[in-house]
């Protein structure tokens, strides 16, 4: 089983508005700045995205993959999503979760992630590259939901 990384990040403004960004994915291009497109592909009814596609391009990885989700979101935007990957070009792997929690000011969002790749990578590399994703995505998310 593959290592996972976590990291929180805090965000001034009601949960329900954090989660409100993270599920927007088609504006996702505007402000996390390595994905080129996301697109969704199906919905389950609910009003949530069942499976979007994502283009990538970090510096020289550039990669297309969707992602299936799993939302467990109350009323008040607390609660989490989760994904994996269906399909992609180079990952092989890619779980993750979104963990939103109401607290003073505003809202906790820890981002937990294990990525795999096709090709093989030492582990404190990986590791590294999963804290950067993981950093960019919530400082990226912090900033959309807070401007």
């Amino acid at each position: 089983m593959a290592d996972r990384t976590q990291s929180t990040v805090e965000i001034a403004a009601e949960p329900g508005d954090v989660i409100d960004v993270i599920a927007d994915f088609e504006r996702y291009p505007e402000w996390a700045h390595e994905v080129t497109s996301a697109t969704l592909l199906s919905e389950d009814g609910d009003g949530w995205a069942d499976q979007v596609e994502f283009h990538l391009h970090a510096g020289p990885i550039k990669d297309h993959y969707v992602l299936e989700y799993d939302w467990k979101i109350a009323e008040d935007g607390t609660g989490s999503v989760s994904w994996h990957l269906v399909r992609a070009v180079l990952l092989k792997g890619l779980n993750g979760t979104y963990s939103l929690d109401r607290v003073a000011g505003g809202t906790r969002v820890t981002y937990d992630l294990e990525v795999e790749l096709t090709m093989p990578m030492i582990g404190m590399l990986k590791r590294k590259a999963e804290k950067h994703i993981i950093n960019t995505a919530l400082t990226e998310l912090k900033k959309r939901v807070e401007g």
